[in-house]
């Protein structure tokens, strides 16, 4: 570690503000602007590797004392930022070198948590905010029928996929929702302080920070959010009233109303944002994918070691490394039968060089098959670009971090599976349907509440949602987006946003919409490419190391560069185009549009 040499730095730039001659204040120069951002890009690199050792502890051994450690180091490093952001502003309008500007101005913009200046808010904050995490991962719904059992949220999503009684999924849904009334007044004071510090920094609410860091008007971004939605809105207009009818078809119209919104309990997942597990409720007639991926490898007894492997094979054929042996050794990979911890699939960058890792409780099915590549996509961009600055060391946007491993998955297709030999003989082309059916629930099912989330919070934030009417209003934007409803009324004393992670983990969630455009965007230039020429659902770049060369170029830029440059690089293209995923399901949009002739719309 550097700690010495990195404080002797800060101090020294500190000093040299202390003596400075006010009259030197107010006009600085190119020089002390480099200084200034070269010290803070240290202290920042030290402060983050402390608060992400510190923060893997507390998310796999989750107690009281390792939630006060992680608040005590998210509390000296959000300090730190909020101090060196205020700071960095004395330099806005100077002419400097773009390195500088631009790192500067990725400080002033990168906060995800804006932290108020007085040292007691500060704390009060970031106490808020480990502790809701907390809450989140320690949650567990204890009915009060179940003779003293108590289900974690992975026994729950285990009934939510794979039940098939209404009564029996509406409990399990009701049961999650329980965990986060308690921290409903949390999240009220948090927001409160929160948009404090964001608009000490120069900001309207934490929402329009979170818009600035695209390289873009606030204002700009939120209209190309919207931009991207309509594109891809006929889509899942499409599959929705599809489904909706199969689900009347097997429920019943007492249960789901033919004109009316889906209930929120029987789309297979806990928040309704995938709808892959009730493919067999909709699966195309006399359609098959020809296998069953989760039952193979459950046949083949296949562990969460071998799962991963899978992964890192992939990003290996690419002709990337393979993962450093400090990944298998640090690695969670199984959740642990004697201690909470949080479950939700992560991947970790601890020292922005080789010490990369994921926590992640894997079962052994498609869905986690899937997800382990999502990560490791996280991690592989992180090797790419361990040999930035501090400040370039993160995707090109945040959007561009989710996609990647999004894109490899993209690639396991019928041919890359049999090249692995998971399968035998490759499903013909009628498979096709069944395929693009299987994803659309999983990719396409995805995009409304990837865009709902955060469209809540920017709310939120702004203010122009209240307190008293955060469920209201949260169940406004899911019946307008999603086209779901609750599965019995909701009041205030609820708090349903904050039964998902990401609400009560404070992670923007903006980047999932973008990383489920771009990852399509990117698989069709990729295939591009490639040569690859039949239909883009068959493409799969594995093994193509021309490909991976590519990729990783894009990759090694990490923030160094505006967003669409880095886009151009890989694609030719420098705007974001939801048309790749409107190519990509094509025929089954075509085939959905026949079934729903005579259905009622969305």
């Amino acid at each position: 570690m550097q700690s010495k040499s990195l404080l002797a730095a800060w101090m020294f730039t500190a000093v040299i503000f202390l003596v400075t001659p006010l009259a030197a204040q107010t006009t600085p120069t190119a020089a002390e602007a480099e200084q200034f951002i070269n010290a803070a890009e240290k202290q920042l690199n030290d402060l983050s590797l402390k608060a992400g050792q510190i923060g893997w502890v507390y998310a796999n051994f989750i107690t009281f004392d390792t939630e006060n450690l992680s608040a005590a180091a998210s509390d000296e490093y959000t300090a730190a930022l909020t101090k060196l952001a205020t700071e960095s502003h004395r330099f806005d309008g100077l002419t400097v070198p773009y390195d500088v500007r631009r790192k500067i101005s990725l400080l002033q913009n990168g906060i995800v948590l804006p932290a108020p200046k007085d040292d007691a808010e500060r704390t009060e904050l970031t106490k808020i905010a480990v502790s809701m995490d907390g809450d989140y991962g320690r949650g567990k719904y204890c009915p009060a029928d179940g003779g003293g059992k108590c289900y974690s949220l992975g026994d729950l999503e285990k009934i939510m996929a794979e039940s098939r009684d209404p009564a029996e999924l509406k409990k399990a849904w009701l049961g999650w929702h329980t965990i986060s009334p308690p921290y409903r007044t949390k999240y009220a004071r948090f927001v409160e302080l929160s948009n404090k510090g964001a608009r000490e920094l120069g900001y309207k609410d934490t929402g329009d920070l979170w818009r600035s860091s695209y390289d873009m008007k606030p204002d700009e971004f939120a209209v190309e959010m919207e931009r991207l939605w309509q594109q891809v809105k006929p889509l899942y207009d499409a599959l929705y009233v599809y489904t909706r009818a199969q689900l009347v078809k097997k429920y019943g119209a007492s249960i789901v109303p033919p004109n009316g919104p889906i209930p929120a309990h029987l789309l297979g997942n806990m928040w309704s944002q995938e709808w892959s597990n009730i493919y067999p409720l909709v699966a195309p007639p006399s359609a098959s994918t020809g296998y069953d991926l989760t039952k193979i490898l459950q046949e083949r007894k296949t562990d969460a070691k071998q799962m991963v492997r899978y992964g890192e094979n992939f990003f290996v054929s690419l002709g990337m490394q393979k993962l450093p042996e400090t990944f298998w050794e640090r690695s969670l990979l199984l959740k642990p039968a004697d201690r909470d911890v949080i479950c939700h699939a992560s991947a970790w960058n601890l020292d922005a060089k080789q010490d990369i890792r994921i926590k992640m409780c894997i079962e052994i099915n498609a869905v986690d098959f899937s997800t382990i590549h999502h990560e490791l996509g996280h991690n592989y961009y992180s090797l790419a670009y361990a040999s930035q600055p501090y400040f370039y060391q993160d995707s090109a946007n945040d959007g561009f971090h989710e996609a990647i491993g999004d894109t490899i998955a993209l690639s396991v297709t019928p041919e890359y599976l049999k090249q692995i030999g998971l399968i035998q003989t490759v499903p013909p082309a009628e498979a096709d349907l069944a395929l693009l059916m299987d994803r659309a629930l999983d990719k396409v099912a995805f995009l409304p509440f990837g865009y709902l989330v955060d469209k809540w919070r920017w709310d939120v934030f702004s203010g122009k949602i209240k307190p008293a009417d955060y469920n209201k209003a949260w169940w406004d934007l899911r019946l307008k987006y999603q086209g779901i409803a609750p599965p019995e009324p909701r009041s205030e004393s609820d708090f349903d946003a904050g039964a998902k992670y990401h609400v009560a983990g404070n992670t923007p969630y903006a980047r999932y919409f973008l990383a489920t455009i771009l990852q399509y965007q990117f698989h069709r230039a990729l295939c591009r490419e490639a040569g690859f020429k039949g239909p883009l659902n068959r493409c799969s770049i594995y093994n193509n190391k021309a490909v991976g060369a590519k990729l990783q170029a894009m990759l090694a830029m990490g923030k160094s560069r505006p967003w669409p440059e880095a886009l151009k690089a890989l694609t030719g293209e420098d705007k974001m185009d939801a048309t790749a995923i409107i190519d990509y399901f094509a025929p089954l949009k075509k085939w959905l549009d026949e079934q729903n002739k005579a259905l009622p719309p969305r």
